[in-house]
């Protein structure tokens, strides 16, 4: 079975939007103790708001950091769940149950085993791509 990533997005939030997200707070323990039960979670977890963020990068072979998020966007990765499902249709169905979709989104992503990984840079190198 495939692993999917679900990366949950929203606006930032000021403080009165923020109080009203916190009161969801059951109904995402709710969500997440389903999951738990089905065992298909694998991780989870909410992240601290984008001011937070440091971004690494190499730039003329020096380590670069940048406080905050790399990209300005008025929405930001506010959380992730790894779930273990049989297919795409199955996580999206995860997805839609979450609170977030009613003021933000769901990125639902495959996540590559190491196998897959291997295999696609060996077909790259052997296609010179």
């Amino acid at each position: 079975m495939p692993n999917y990533m679900l990366l949950l997005y929203s606006a930032e939030a000021d403080r009165t939007e923020t109080a009203k997200r916190d009161a969801e707070r059951p109904e995402w323990r709710e969500r997440i103790e389903e999951m738990t039960a089905q065992g298909v979670l694998l991780a989870s977890g909410r992240l601290w708001p984008s001011d937070t963020a440091t971004t690494v990068r190499l730039a003329d072979g020096e380590t670069e950091l940048t406080d905050g998020p790399f990209a300005v966007t008025k929405e930001i990765l506010g959380g992730y769940m790894l779930v273990d499902v049989p297919d795409l249709d199955e996580a999206v169905k995860l997805a839609a149950r979450l609170p977030i979709v009613r003021y933000g989104k769901v990125e639902v992503r495959p996540q590559m085993t190491e196998e897959e990984s291997l295999r696609r840079s060996e077909e790259a190198a052997a296609t010179g791509a």
